[in-house]
């Protein structure tokens, strides 16, 4: 999976889950898989995992964690219009930003 052009959501940007069974949802992306395509985002796509006693688990037992959601079903949030938006590249004082499509408003921190 070639996703060279693709990779314009980053860890800590706030997306919207756009398909799936938490669709109108809004989280933080704690991590970006850019070879599978896929993203965690926070408190999201929650699964239950056994897992045995170890060092990370002492009790083991039944486990939720958040899964991988492909970045396909999310969109990039403005701050400035409160919606879920496309994204634009714009070149800004010698450095391409993220700029709202729908706005103009920049939306790299």
């Amino acid at each position: 999976m070639k996703l060279d052009n693709k990779n314009y959501i980053k860890k800590g940007d706030l997306v919207k889950i756009i398909a799936g069974k938490e669709k109108g949802k809004t989280g933080k992306v704690l991590q970006v898989n850019i070879k599978k395509g896929r993203l965690l985002i926070e408190k999201m796509n929650m699964v239950k995992r056994h897992m045995k006693p170890s060092q990370q688990y002492k009790q083991g037992g039944v486990v939720e964690k958040e899964s991988s959601i492909s970045w396909s079903n999310v969109m990039i949030m403005c701050a400035k219009c409160d919606k879920a938006v496309r994204v634009k590249h714009k070149i800004i004082e010698d450095h391409n930003k993220r700029v709202c499509a729908k706005c103009g408003e920049v939306l790299d921190t």
